[in-house]
């Protein structure tokens, strides 16, 4: 399959997979999937099956949930299909994609799902999954995303995860997973459940904890709605805010560039590197809850976070030879502590809360994201508070230093926001990871919030890999660059996922890293993808053959 540029940029007036309608306090986020659309052509998405751009578009659907309808407290995800929820990611796809659009496809779709959970935890909206028909794969992932799982009860409606007997591969965005660790499902029964292609349907399915309810036809619509009404009434969510409108973001591609209002991406080809500009707030900044909601979408924090959302994913996608990202910043550090300080003195408030959720969701995106990272703290750097965070999830963390003037010397500064407001998807902070909840150091570090440190006083912090002065700065960041570019990339992204996950493991840390390990491997592998392999074969009716050693 061609590598065509992926745009992640999309809006209701183009969406041709999802229907998102709102009643007041409840959404619907209905899939009705177009076979004819798919985002690259040779295949069609039959039976509700889904590729990229039906998670472009889910993923846009949930932000405008997010920021364009704060009154909604409850979502019922459900099939526009007749006796079809989703059959899951389109197989003819996968079996036509190369190993890395399959893996980076999956990335996005775990980051989707885990995007829901993320808004029930954090904003209370509740999600239902509606489960009108049969639901196989990814789309029982998508139900599995949701707090509640209703089952139609019509007789042939069921639940699966098919991929180990159908495709010799594994349901590795997050299926295996939250069967065990949130839906608690018996590791028997979950055993006989991902090895059955027709899936569990009826009265089994609710008791061995594969769905919630199971309700008669005739009282399916009617149950689901009453339930939607019950978790918006329990949200504790205000009633009354008027939304935002997301509009779209003014983007300028160039043949090595992408470049937005606050962030820019620079792309040198020879030499295998991304650089990363982002730059802080400008001008005054609105410092009251009115003059935040009238900047709207353009509101520093929350343009500055859709912009490297989007930067992230366009590299992530169609920039496969940039392994190695460069992170900057531009800017004044006080403005940057100021605007977090506006964040936090306002975090109840539906707008600030959903913009830091953006925020919180983006700078995860980094550390999941299978690139080397350095951070280069330089002159006019504004690493603080908020956009330290950029930095604590790199590899490593260069930062010049002028002892011939001072007055230029760099800072970085720790702010209020570095300690819980934007963690990883371990729940910990970045701190508390590179720190290994060392509770001494990070209260020492914590003393340090808002004060301007150096590069020799950031060293000794802790807070910065190297401090370098102006006479070895070009030439140290110049070798780091080339040593990192002469490795192997693929035992890089094994090294680095390993050592930025040095901490507690929770839902979300086991799905990604199984997800990388586990479906790299097993995407590669002859039984899957070989020429008589389960996903090259499936649907042309011969039988997979399967090299039986085990290794």
């Amino acid at each position: 399959m061609s590598e065509l540029k992926v745009n992640y940029q999309t809006d209701p007036s183009q969406y041709k997979h999802i229907q998102l309608k709102t009643e007041g306090a409840i959404a619907r986020l209905t899939i009705d999937i177009d076979e004819d659309s798919g985002i690259r052509p040779g295949y069609k998405l039959k039976l509700n099956s889904y590729d990229l751009g039906v998670d472009i578009e889910l993923h846009d659907a949930l932000n405008r949930i997010r920021f364009e309808h704060p009154e909604v407290r409850s979502v019922i995800v459900s099939s526009g299909k007749d006796r079809i929820f989703c059959s899951g990611a389109n197989i003819f796809m996968l079996g036509l994609s190369t190993h890395a659009w399959k893996v980076n496809f999956c990335k996005f779709t775990n980051e989707t799902r885990n995007g829901i959970e993320d808004t029930s935890e954090h904003s209370g909206v509740k999600f239902i999954a509606a489960v009108n028909g049969a639901c196989a794969g990814g789309g029982y992932e998508l139900a599995l995303a949701c707090d509640e799982i209703y089952l139609v009860d019509d007789r042939s409606s069921s639940v699966s995860l098919p991929e180990v007997p159908l495709l010799g591969v594994l349901p590795g965005t997050g299926g295996l997973t939250r069967v065990t660790d949130k839906r608690k499902v018996r590791h028997d029964h979950a055993d006989i459940f991902c090895t059955l292609v027709e899936g569990i349907r009826g009265q089994r399915a609710k008791d061995w904890k594969l769905v919630d309810e199971v309700v008669k036809t005739a009282r399916f619509e009617d149950t689901i709605n009453a339930r939607a009404q019950e978790l918006a009434e329990q949200s504790g969510i205000a009633v009354g805010a008027t939304g935002i409108s997301l509009t779209s973001l003014e983007k300028h591609e160039a043949a090595d560039s992408l470049n937005y209002k606050y962030v820019s991406v620079d792309i040198d080809r020879n030499n295998k590197h991304a650089t990363f500009t982002i730059r802080g707030p400008e001008g005054d900044q609105p410092d009251t809850i009115d003059a935040i909601v009238q900047a709207g979408m353009n509101w520093w924090p929350l343009q500055m976070a859709r912009e490297l959302d989007d930067a992230i994913l366009s590299m992530r996608t169609n920039e496969l030879d940039s392994g190695l990202w460069l992170i900057k910043t531009v800017g004044n550090a006080q403005d940057v502590l100021k605007s977090d300080d506006v964040l936090l003195a306002n975090k109840d408030h539906w707008f600030v809360r959903e913009t830091l959720g953006l925020m919180r969701r983006t700078f995860a995106r980094l550390d999941v994201s299978s690139r080397s990272m350095f951070a280069l703290i330089e002159e006019g750097s504004c690493f603080a508070g908020s956009l330290l965070e950029p930095a604590l999830a790199c590899d490593r963390i260069y930062m010049l230093t002028l002892p011939d003037d001072e007055e230029r010397s760099p800072r970085i500064a720790v702010g209020a926001m570095n300690f819980g407001f934007l963690p990883m998807v371990t729940r910990q902070s970045r701190l508390a990871r590179r720190f290994y909840d060392d509770a001494t150091i990070l209260e020492d570090t914590k003393a340090l919030a808002g004060t301007m440190l150096d590069g020799d006083e950031a060293e000794k912090a802790g807070l910065v890999t190297y401090a370098l002065d102006d006479i070895d700065w070009a030439d140290e960041v110049r070798l780091a660059i080339e040593e990192r570019l002469s490795m192997s990339p693929d035992a890089l992204t094994g090294m680095e996922a390993n050592l930025r996950f040095n901490g507690p493991e929770n839902m979300w840390t086991r799905i990604f890293g199984r997800l990388t390990a586990w479906q790299n491997w097993i995407f590669i592998r002859p039984n899957a993808v070989g020429e008589k392999g389960a996903l090259k074969l499936y649907g042309k009716g011969e039988k997979p053959n399967f090299d039986w050693n085990r290794v």
